[in-house]
């Protein structure tokens, strides 16, 4: 059995709060579970000590047994200093598009010819200059 440690969400329609439970990862989000652990209330401010409350030793144990927490409660479980932090990386979400990176290359070719185009100019009466003494 498959089990998971994850939110369960309750609340009413725009006002959510959030079960911290254990359950068998093909039951329903909702549905049923084996233990709750602690609740979740994102409304709370994020300093707020009532925004997150889990029973630590529960939870230890569940992770013993193997269940897997999903990433918003390991994040949780990383600020509590339960697991240790890993280090994430969505390195394809941050990149710019196909279009995005042919745009920038225009501009940095432009900038390149300007660049190119001012100092030129710079150059020759500077040369000439020289000439005449």
């Amino acid at each position: 059995m498959a089990m998971k440690i994850r939110l369960a969400r309750g609340g009413s329609k725009k006002r959510p709060f959030y079960r911290i439970v254990a359950a068998d990862s093909r039951m329903p989000r909702d549905g049923r579970f084996i233990e709750k652990l602690g609740t979740y209330n994102p409304l709370l401010p994020k300093d707020s000590e009532e925004r997150v409350k889990m029973d630590i030793e529960r939870v230890q144990h569940w992770l013993a047994q193997g269940a897997q927490p999903t990433d918003r409660i390991s994040r949780m479980l990383e600020a509590a200093g339960v697991v240790p932090k890993t280090e994430r990386a969505n390195l394809k979400k941050g990149t710019p598009g196909k279009k995005a990176q042919d745009r920038a290359e225009e501009k940095a070719a432009k900038a390149a010819a300007a660049a190119e185009a001012a100092a030129a100019p710079a150059e020759e009466p500077a040369a000439e200059a020289g000439t005449e003494e």
